[in-house]
């Protein structure tokens, strides 16, 4: 764990690649700053380009003949090393990656950290569970068997870095593949730490590595390289398109989450208040949460009751610097970002849309210079309008009524998008009827984020291609193949 450190929140973190087992450096770097004060340079982070990609890949490709032929017991082992040094760290994660992105330091300490163990236990658990399927047909005895795939690639965001890593790392190591991890350049620091973490679980080297850098630097560079077998990328569909041409041309299979415009439908027999309570909740982690219900519809006849209940919990937010435990919306993630979240609200206020609270930037702590921005809602002019119809990813909600439950499904299934959906009902009937009727990965009823670790997860339309989750996972990392023999050879 030698090379160039720095001191982030009181724990030490690497800002170099780590590559075979070791700490590479690159010729040039960039600045990674920290949402919560803009002027706060956290590190100055290697800068990756297609030699360290190179060098990635070939330290996955050396160390796969060595993962691949473990049993899934010992690997396994391994992962469950990895849970528990993680478990004894929480504190310091939570820390360093509240600084990087700013999400709440407490969500951070009492669940988001801790989801990472999960998510590896849950792997390594689920691989030696899993059953190889055997039969006999047409006189033959016939068996599947999950052969490791090869190096793969997994590519991260920048809203949930620590527990989306995890997430997609953890069944590829499950299943016999290296893992080359490249996070998002806005919040690359946590995944430094896994690094320093799998060393000292005693992962063997190049099992695990890290590549900081850029998308079209060194991103491009791993998802072009023919020796990678699997590709696992989670961000934005513009992205997506260029990576699934890539992977295109290696024949190389990839999944892809790519964001939400998810539905929160309130039916006219839902309890209003919850429903709510609920919608307004929406707006934790500043909006930057790809699940999240952003576009609200809700039934003519209670819209009355759930607006005012909506802005009273609404007015309950306190944005504010994601460390102190009063705060429940924190900073925006980049000015950048900061910048593209006000252009969807002006575009709507131009538009014609209706704002009717919020829509624009926030002074926190008496500056004018932060990258909060207000809890925002807008009633658009129609469907079609750009704010309906396209991913904020920022505090920015739309409120539409609807007559019936035909048109409730309409304008759910109104946009592109098709990740994640809520519905608020009383009834089991509707549950069941609207909820199916919902085109999305996911939907919640009367409830928002419970994950099942063994249920698919993934999107339809432009939110993605694949599942992840469970066996799901393990098998897009898996080569298949289904080996028959004749049970009575002839004489």
């Amino acid at each position: 764990m030698s090379g160039a450190r720095v001191d982030v929140a009181g724990t030490s973190v690497s800002t170099e690649h780590y590559v075979g087992g070791h700490r590479i450096g690159s010729p040039s770097g960039f600045v990674d700053r920290s949402p919560i004060d803009w002027s706060w340079e956290l590190a100055e982070v290697a800068r990756g380009d297609a030699d360290t990609a190179a060098a990635a890949v070939g330290a996955a490709e050396a160390a796969f003949p060595g993962w691949a032929a473990l049993s899934v017991a010992e690997r396994a082992g391994h992962l469950h090393r990895l849970a528990d040094v993680i478990d004894a760290n929480v504190d310091d994660i939570a820390r360093v990656e509240c600084l990087d992105m700013g999400m709440m330091l407490r969500s951070l300490r009492a669940r988001v950290i801790a989801r990472g163990a999960a998510n590896l236990r849950n792997y390594a658990d689920l691989a030696v569970e899993h059953e190889e399927r055997v039969w006999s047909s047409k006189g033959t005895r016939n068996r599947v068997i999950h052969h490791p795939a090869g190096p793969a690639v997994v590519i991260t965001p920048w809203n949930a870095p620590w527990m989306l890593a995890t997430w997609k790392l953890a069944p590829a190591l499950a299943a016999g593949n290296p893992v080359i991890l490249k996070p998002a350049e806005w919040s690359p620091l946590s995944a430094s730490l896994l690094a320093d973490m799998a060393e000292e679980a005693g992962l063997p080297a190049g099992v695990l590595n890290v590549v900081q850098g850029f998308g079209e630097e060194v991103g491009a560079a791993l998802v072009a390289d023919p020796r990678v077998r699997r590709i696992s990328f989670t961000g934005s569909p513009e992205a997506a398109r260029s990576i699934g041409v890539a992977a295109a041309r290696n024949i190389v299979p990839f999944t892809a989450e790519l964001g939400g415009k998810g539905p929160l439908i309130v039916l006219d027999d839902a309890d209003v208040d919850a429903a709510a309570r609920k919608a307004a909740g929406q707006y934790d982690d500043a909006g930057q949460v790809c699940l999240a219900g952003t576009r609200l519809l809700v039934d003519a006849s209670v819209e009355e009751r759930f607006l005012e209940a909506f802005h009273r919990y609404t007015d309950e937010h306190v944005l504010g610097d994601p460390r102190d435990e009063a705060t429940t919306v924190g900073p925006l993630i980049h000015p950048d970002h900061l910048e593209r979240v006000h252009g969807f609200v002006e575009r709507a206020r131009d538009a014609g849309d209706r704002i009717v609270r919020g829509g624009r930037p926030a002074e926190v702590g008496g500056s004018g210079d932060g990258l909060w921005y207000e809890p925002t809602l807008v009633v658009p002019a129609s469907n079609e309008q750009e704010i309906v119809q396209h991913e904020v990813f920022g505090p920015v909600l739309t409120v539409q009524t609807f007559e019936d439950e035909s048109e409730a499904i309409a304008l759910a299934n109104s946009t592109p998008y098709g990740l994640s959906g809520i519905v608020y009902t009383s009834s089991r009937e509707r549950a069941e009827r609207v909820g199916a009727a919902v085109r999305a990965g996911t939907v919640w009823v009367n409830t928002f984020l419970v994950r099942d670790l063994t249920a698919p997860f993934g999107g339809m339309g432009i939110s993605g291609i694949g599942r992840e989750g469970g066996r799901y996972a393990l098998e897009f990392h898996a080569d298949l193949q289904t080996l028959q023999i004749l049970e009575e050879p002839p004489s």
